[in-house]
């Protein structure tokens, strides 16, 4: 399991995630509601909302909730703007780039939000790209490795288009090219797999390595993103050595 991975792993397991559950809440509704914009609001034809919706249901979310947020994405439901993705590129502490995916009705207050949590951590924010020439976008599936023919996975995945699959005793980890992702879900789906966590995500072409104590600031900075509410997610090409996960985990 990547480093990024693992880190997302212990954030869970501390409960750190879910932390602010009104939080979590808002950003699960707004997945649901942009998929619902590009794809309508059937989940039997839009994989994307049938994913997001999924992914709701598995943190609790609410039925009404959930409801509502498909219909914000329909337009059925007039009494809130509209939502857009939007994806930053900026640098971090010690030049670490990160690639930060954002769904904001209001990108004033997004962009300033970011700009000060980059700045005050020692990094800025920058140009449409600056920094994404330094990144592959990608289909990511994980799956819980627990009980489950690794072998069996690995046919299904290359089948459905994957080009890396990795495992360790907690995750397999299914990487492929962003036009892989239906396909990837659905044979998964078919399979009666369950997946933990489908998306697409920035994968650094070349990871840099910090030392323990500047990998731990970078990391703060990464966290103060993450719990921006317009921030999905945060996607950077610092490798999280073995060391600073230990002083993560334990703090």
């Amino acid at each position: 399991m990547s480093g990024h991975s693992k880190w997302k792993t212990i954030k869970r397991k501390k409960g750190a995630a879910d932390a602010k559950r009104g939080q979590l809440f808002t950003r699960l509704a707004k997945e649901i509601a942009i998929a619902a914009r590009e794809g309508g609001g059937d989940m039997d034809s839009n994989f994307k909302l049938r994913l997001a919706v999924d992914h709701a249901r598995k943190e609790n979310m609410p039925k009404d909730n959930i409801d509502r947020a498909i219909k914000r994405g329909t337009g059925e439901d007039k009494s809130v703007g509209a939502i857009e993705r939007i994806t930053y590129e900026g640098y971090a502490s010690n030049g670490i780039a990160v690639m930060i995916d954002c769904l904001t009705e209001n990108r004033n207050r997004t962009v300033a939000e970011i700009r000060h949590a980059l700045t005050h951590g020692g990094g800025n924010l920058g140009d449409v790209g600056s920094v994404s020439w330094q990144f592959n976008n990608v289909a990511y599936f994980a799956v819980d490795a627990g009980g489950k023919d690794f072998d069996s996975i690995f046919e299904l995945a290359v089948e459905g288009g994957a080009d890396d699959i990795s495992s360790d005793e907690e995750t397999i980890e299914i990487y492929g090219p962003v036009d892989s992702f239906k396909t990837l879900s659905d044979k998964l789906k078919l399979a009666g797999i369950e997946i933990e966590e489908a998306v697409l995500q920035y994968v650094p072409k070349q990871e840099l390595i910090l030392d323990t104590d500047k990998t731990i600031k970078v990391m703060r900075i990464i966290e103060e993103l993450e719990n921006l509410d317009d921030v999905q997610n945060v996607f950077s090409n610092m490798q999280i050595t073995e060391d600073a996960l230990k002083v993560l985990e334990a703090a």
